[in-house]
């Protein structure tokens, strides 16, 4: 895929960054002074939230972390200063719109949104609407949230939005026609998949409209890191997936590019965020803190992204979609 406005272009090819996969979040900061900017990161206390939050408020930023639960985030975040707790449910559109509001009668720009929180593989279980909880909360709440947040944004003149996807992008495109199972059996990984699709589709849709007013996205794969993500998940469906030993402890091998510590899994959040390697770039997936390389359809599950995650013509359909079951209209 490639993207031209005026004489920028991106190509969704490695761009040899000089990281890799044993890169750290601090690392990928590579010396960034971020005094004077504002973030927000949903999830933003927890797993790889709580280490994006915490390398973006060491490097000078004000970090606003949204949380259903307060005092959980709190006990969390304490300890960074420059981190500020507000109230966010992305299942709930009021509480959304709510948060945002709040936000925007602050008159600060926002420099760098992260939408990192998400669920993974749970159960069926439906929002207030009869929509489908991954999709919900892992794309439509973070889609209504940019949407709301849009004039900071844009008042920051120079934004990035990152959305973090997975690799488990590969298990599933958008059913256009039935994203909320309404007509065909609930699968959990199927619809994790799906989740993830759209996570990467809505930064090369959100780049294309709005690259023009300074706000660049990008989306990420991070590695596979055992957090509270895989809350769901039996201790069998974990050894399955090679995140669990069979005495039942967390796997790590520093020969294995995909199981990640911690902050290496943050790495390719805070350099999509604030690295400027990538200024004047904006609209493709990442992962080991660089550019991913787009790979067939009909490749394994390992490295690249798949067609139909980075593919623009889907990603204006999903966009419309999107639009279409939150009834909000993108202001760009």
């Amino acid at each position: 895929m490639m993207q031209k406005n005026n004489n920028e272009i991106t190509i969704q090819t490695p761009m040899y960054s000089g990281f890799g996969p044993r890169t750290t979040a601090k690392e990928a900061l590579q010396g960034r002074d971020l005094s004077g900017k504002v973030a927000i990161v949903t999830g933003g206390y927890s797993g790889l939230g709580l280490e994006t939050t915490r390398i973006l408020a060491e490097a000078g930023a004000t970090v606003i972390v949204p949380a259903r639960t307060s005092g959980k985030a709190m006990a969390a975040v304490s300890a960074i200063p420059g981190v500020e707790i507000e109230s966010l449910d992305l299942i709930d559109p009021f509480s959304i719109d709510a948060f945002a509001q709040r936000f925007l009668d602050s008159n600060r720009p926002l420099h760098i949104l992260i939408d990192s929180a998400g669920i993974m593989a749970s159960d069926l279980s439906r929002d207030n609407r009869g929509y489908e909880s991954q999709f919900a909360t892992n794309h439509l709440g973070h889609f209504q949230l940019a949407a709301r947040l849009w004039p900071a944004l844009v008042k920051a003149e120079g934004a990035r939005v990152v959305s973090v996807s997975s690799r488990g992008h590969a298990i599933s495109g958008i059913d256009f026609n039935d994203p909320n199972f309404k007509n065909r059996e609930y699968d959990k990984w199927i619809a994790y998949g799906q989740s993830k699709t759209a996570n990467a589709l809505f930064a090369v849709e959100l780049d294309k409209r709005g690259k023009n007013y300074g706000v660049r996205a990008f989306s990420l794969h991070p590695g596979s890191i055992v957090t509270d993500l895989s809350r769901h998940l039996s201790d069998d469906e974990m050894r399955a997936m090679g995140a669990l030993d069979e005495q039942g402890q967390r796997t790590f091998s520093e020969y294995n590019d995909e199981l990640k510590t911690v902050s290496e899994g943050a790495a390719t959040i805070v350099w999509s965020a604030v690295n400027k390697q990538l200024e004047g770039k904006g609209g493709v997936y990442c992962e080991n803190v660089d550019i991913a390389e787009a790979v067939p359809a009909d490749k394994p599950l390992g490295p690249g992204v798949k067609p139909w995650a980075v593919n623009p013509e889907y990603a204006e359909q999903l966009w419309q979609l999107s639009e279409n079951l939150t009834g909000v209209k993108f202001p760009v």
